[in-house]
């Protein structure tokens, strides 16, 4: 249970300040306590667990809690100290922390899911916990009475959730790769739209409510950026995973987005620059550069005595090539293509040297990461997933020292 101490030299990338290990099973959710040097987990070996750090400098639990199933989300709202917990039975547990972070009571369960429970957030405003899960539904229930006020169903299990305050605005992505934006209202909700552009199921989303920016994170390796305020729809697609992006956390004051991703992979992206969105992809029954046929255009293969050849697509300007016209690879991050990419021959003359400048860093977290979540007051960040360990990291050295300034003039 003991944490390890590293000293913090001088880097470009993350510090990793302590790893706490004790959980028997995967650590679905932890979160840094604000202002306090402490932090919450909770496991599928069914614990929620909170952690202080002692003198000595290690993270010892002050709460240990047994619940009857495995614990697989949590929110916690620090100003009135409410921890609410989702299982997998389906069912979300409230919890009401002490002062001094060493007694938790448990205050009522809320039947919200038939299923596993995905995400969960509190609103204090409205008095609502709101959560997805895999019996495909949304629910949001009143905290005040434990009722429950309204669900939608999705044709796929619902993966994971933001939420808009002001506007009562919900996005839930899913298992097919869709995002679906809802207007909760007390008793009923409205479908606004429904956002498309994954192609696999999603796995993160994170909500800015200043810019009204979505962003999107995908088993597909890929993550998107959508401007709901202006109403765009997709306008950036960033590929630089290898594997399945689990977690994304923009910092609206520095412009950057951080994503992990299952293999332990941390990317901080560079926001605070006019990027170029990829094209749609053309289609074509022949290579618009050569125009010989594709394999299913039988008429030209017979017109012209040909064997089809197969359709690729280039990445920078959209267009339907064949193999011949697309031998280079180039990496194009203006466009959010972090590693190399298919491009035809003509595009991969066009892009110079410097084009292909990183617009991302990347780091090994050298664990499986499935959640992540930042305090961005003081640059620290936590991961965890299902090697059981919780690694907590100082952000600064690649996030910038503008965010402890700015804070600490605060």
């Amino acid at each position: 249970m003991a944490a390890e101490i590293h000293a913090r030299p001088q880097s470009s990338r993350p510090v990793l300040l302590s790893k706490v290990e004790g959980h028997q099973d995967a650590v679905s959710a932890a979160l840094l306590i604000p202002k306090e040097d402490g932090l919450i987990t909770a496991s599928e070996d069914r614990t929620i667990r909170v952690w202080l750090k002692r003198d000595s400098g290690q993270y010892w639990p002050s709460i240990y809690h047994t619940m009857s199933s495995p614990c697989s989300a949590m929110s916690y709202h620090h100003d009135s100290r409410r921890i609410f917990v989702g299982q997998d039975n389906g069912a979300i547990m409230e919890f009401h922390i002490s002062e001094d972070f060493n007694k938790m009571n448990f205050v009522k369960t809320y039947p919200a899911h038939q299923n596993r429970v995905s995400a969960v957030i509190f609103c204090l405003v409205a008095e609502w916990v709101i959560s997805t899960g895999h019996d495909k539904c949304v629910s949001w229930m009143c905290t005040r009475s434990g009722n429950m006020l309204g669900r939608h169903y999705f044709t796929s299990w619902a993966s994971c959730l933001q939420y808009d305050i002001e506007t009562q605005h919900a996005f839930v992505g899913d298992y097919s790769g869709q995002i679906t934006l809802l207007k909760l209202e007390q008793n009923t909700c409205t479908v606004i739209t429904t956002l498309k552009g994954h192609e696999g199921s999603v796995a993160s989303l994170w909500w800015d409510p200043v810019q009204r920016l979505l962003f999107s994170g995908a088993s597909d390796h890929s993550i998107i950026l959508w401007d709901i305020g202006g109403r765009k729809g997709r306008t950036l697609l960033l590929q630089g995973h290898h594997d399945k992006v689990q977690a994304i956390c923009y910092i609206q004051l520095t412009r950057q987005l951080i994503s992990c991703s299952a293999d332990g992979g941390i990317a901080v992206w560079n926001m605070d620059i006019s990027r170029e969105e990829a094209p749609q992809w053309l289609e074509s029954d022949s290579c618009q550069k050569c125009e010989q046929p594709f394999f299913w255009n039988i008429k030209q293969m017979w017109d012209t005595k040909t064997l089809g050849l197969r359709q690729h697509h280039c990445r920078k300007c959209g267009q339907a090539v064949c193999g011949k016209c697309s031998t280079k690879r180039s990496s194009y991050p203006i466009m959010g293509f972090e590693f190399q990419v298919r491009v035809c021959d003509s595009c991969f003359e066009s892009i110079k040297d410097e084009d292909r400048t990183s617009l991302a860093t990347f780091h090994e977290g050298k664990h499986n990461i499935s959640h992540m979540s930042m305090d961005i007051s003081r640059g620290l960040m936590v991961t965890c997933g299902s090697d059981r360990i919780v690694k907590i990291w100082d952000m600064t050295p690649v996030v910038g020292c503008s965010l402890a300034t700015s804070f600490s003039s605060h």
